[in-house]
């Protein structure tokens, strides 16, 4: 059996299309070629390594939801590329970049909107993958209240869906109350 292994497009590249510096991308590709020693991970490798994060719950719905937000070519596979250009996104990407990743990530079927259904099942993944030890404790009606109450906040007009625009608008909203609060 020939293992296929994947060498990541040069570091200048990656370097010019990420808020990461050369030596960063250079430990990041270090650490991903550790656990993913062919350069590419999949889906099952990606559930395996997410759920070390959360030992008591069930993190496989969440990860299948995660990994296919990072999967931008939808091949059922994550380069090292693929990887690193969300996590620049998630973690130094402007507060627009970050709120559209996760939009993505939320709508599920990748048709634009957000749903009801689309929304309850990751609030039900996100109780899954904290386990036991959620708070409050996970009572049956409670993703559906977290549910109604998303769509309370975000879906203005009451089409039953919410927009990336909506979803950005209200977000970007609810940071400036925040921020102005504190001060």
């Amino acid at each position: 059996m020939t293992m296929v292994s994947h060498r990541p497009e040069g570091l200048q590249q990656l370097e010019a299309q990420t808020n990461f510096s050369k030596q960063e991308l250079q430990i990041l590709y270090r650490g991903f070629k550790n656990e993913c020693p062919s350069g590419v991970v999949n889906e099952d490798t990606f559930k395996h390594i997410y759920a070390q994060f959360f030992p008591h719950g069930d993190a496989s719905t969440y990860a299948h939801y995660l990994f296919n937000a990072f999967d931008t070519t939808n091949n059922g596979s994550i380069k090292f590329e693929d990887f690193v250009m969300g996590l620049s996104t998630l973690l130094r990407g402007t507060l627009r970049d970050k709120l559209e990743w996760t939009f993505h990530l939320y709508d599920i079927n990748r048709d634009g909107y957000i749903n009801r259904e689309e929304m309850t099942e990751i609030v039900r993944a996100i109780y899954d993958m904290m386990g036991k030890y959620t708070y409050p404790a996970l009572k049956g009606d409670v993703p559906q209240q977290h549910v109604d109450a998303f769509f309370q906040k975000m879906d203005k007009n009451k089409d039953g869906v919410v927009t990336l625009e909506e979803f950005i608008d209200e977000m970007m909203m609810s940071s400036m109350q925040l921020f102005e609060n504190v001060m």
